[in-house]
């Protein structure tokens, strides 16, 4: 017979998983929006600068490019084989692009997997004027922020001309302008996912990235070649939002999981239960035979 004890440690279990389904469905939910600034506030070169979703969209793999030690590459070579980080900056820019490419970088030494193996990371610049060498100092600068070997083969940094660039950020979306008052570029802050053929997968605001939906993103745009059996059924329960750049709880997918593990659960509790209440019979009547 199961006892009191056996039946609260149920009603605990049942509770607990109870409990998950319920944190998970108040993640979700909607937050309230921060303030906005208002149009009227906006300097009119903004009105050039922003980032247009161009998912699905194939980049053109055959531009041209200079690479960080000063050899000619077409764009192609950098895909074939596994997903593609794509970030664009300047190397001269003072403040913005700095952050872009450090936020980044904090992301990415907190995922598992690693730059040249799981994925590879293309850090173009779109000012025209940059030079192999500014290339190369800022890629020496990122690995020093990354700290992982052989990384060196898996992180490009690539400079070109301008009908290249162009091709390039009008492909992914990617609006900037020349500010003549200040002598610097106006722009936008993200990163964009590229399949290893070199559609535009998804999109990454800001200037810090969820390590959680870039690890999730590189499981799903390399179609279930990198990733563990947990981050697959991480994906069942959550899916990419475009307009926020980032992964959402899919309540009805996380309910079905919950549900799915408290009939395991519980079927596997009553099994050991009655498998030793059986034993305690069996024993019983050996004794008093």
């Amino acid at each position: 017979m199961i006892g009191k004890a056996q039946i609260r440690s149920l009603i605990a279990i049942v509770a607990l998983v109870f409990a998950a389904s319920l944190a998970a469905l108040a993640q979700a939910a909607p937050k309230g929006d921060l303030g906005q600034t208002s149009a009227d506030q906006k300097p009119a070169i903004l009105d050039q600068v922003g980032i247009d979703q161009r998912l699905n969209q194939q980049v053109p793999l055959d531009l041209s490019f200079v690479d960080e030690n000063g050899q000619a590459v077409k764009l192609g070579q950098y895909f074939g084989q596994k997903p593609v980080v794509l970030s664009l900056v300047y190397y001269q820019c003072p403040m913005l692009c700095s952050q872009v490419l450090n936020g980044l970088t904090s992301s990415l030494n907190v995922l598992r997997f690693d730059i040249g193996r799981e994925f590879d990371v293309v850090t173009v610049s779109f000012d025209p004027r940059d030079t192999p060498a500014a290339a190369n100092e800022t890629k020496q600068r990122m690995l020093k922020r990354y700290r992982r070997p052989g990384s060196e083969q898996g992180w490009h940094f690539l400079t070109g001309k301008k009908e290249q660039i162009d091709a390039l950020t009008q492909a992914v979306g990617f609006r900037y302008a020349w500010d003549p008052e200040i002598q610097q570029y106006a722009h936008a802050s993200g990163i964009m996912l590229l399949t290893a053929d070199g559609h535009v997968a998804q999109y990454y605001y800001g200037i810090e990235y969820s390590p959680r939906d870039l690890r999730l993103g590189i499981v799903q745009t390399s179609q279930g070649k990198v990733g563990s059996l947990v981050e697959q059924v991480l994906l069942y329960c959550y899916h990419y939002d475009p307009a926020k750049g980032k992964y959402g709880a899919v309540i009805f997918n996380i309910l079905r999981v919950s549900a799915l593990a408290m009939i395991l659960v519980l079927g596997g509790f009553m099994f050991l239960m009655f498998r030793r209440d059986a034993a305690a019979r069996r024993h019983g009547l050996y004794q008093t035979s």
